[in-house]
């Protein structure tokens, strides 16, 4: 049984224009520090996370207080945006099209795609491995729709304003047999929800 939790980011800085390279406010900093609070006392054998800042920096101190280096993979980015993307109604085209995405945008399917790859690869390099995962939320949304398709736009939309959150998911191979919520932290998404 390999076991993963996925983290997605704290609160990050939504005045910083470059997406790769945005930080976490003070606020998503302290709350990183609850991240390692919950999965200090679990064995974790292996992390990995989006190049991402914001992901990056949420997983860090619990990656470091169990001497693991933190390995990126380009996969597990955030959606690729377009012009006018982060809205409720782009939100609701995405979600019943998966294939849907606005002009310069990547669709869910893209995403989905190359997330579900990546994370089979980790889930054959790293068997009966305790995982930490840093992630966003659109990327581990598909990953949660992937393995359960009753997850959808209302669900992304309830996990918008959960930074960080981290669920746990255990895996027989690359079959999911187990899933549990252990961390919501609610704040605003600042992104426009109308």
């Amino acid at each position: 049984m390999t076991t993963i939790y996925f983290v997605r980011h704290a609160q990050p800085e939504y005045s910083w224009k470059d997406d790769k390279t945005r930080p976490l406010t003070g606020e998503g900093i302290a709350d990183s520090e609850r991240v390692y609070g919950v999965l200090k006392d679990i064995k974790l054998t292996y992390a990995v996370s989006s190049p991402y800042k914001r992901s990056i920096d949420t997983i860090k101190h619990c990656a470091e207080s169990h001497g693991l280096r933190i390995d990126t993979d380009e996969r597990f980015r955030e959606r690729e945006k377009g012009f006018n993307g982060n809205n409720f109604g782009m939100f609701q085209k995405r979600w019943k099209d998966f294939d849907y995405h606005e002009e310069g945008g990547e669709s869910l399917r893209n995403v989905q795609e190359r997330n579900i790859s990546a994370l089979f690869e980790i889930l054959d390099n790293h068997p009966n491995d305790k995982i930490i995962l840093g992630t966003h939320g659109t990327a581990l949304s598909t990953i949660l729709n992937y393995f359960d398709h009753s997850y959808n736009c209302d669900s992304f939309l309830r996990m918008i304003d959960f930074m960080p959150y981290i669920i746990k998911l255990d895996f027989n191979g690359i079959e999911c047999v187990g899933k549990e919520e252990i961390l919501i932290v609610k704040k605003e998404f600042k992104g426009s929800k109308k």
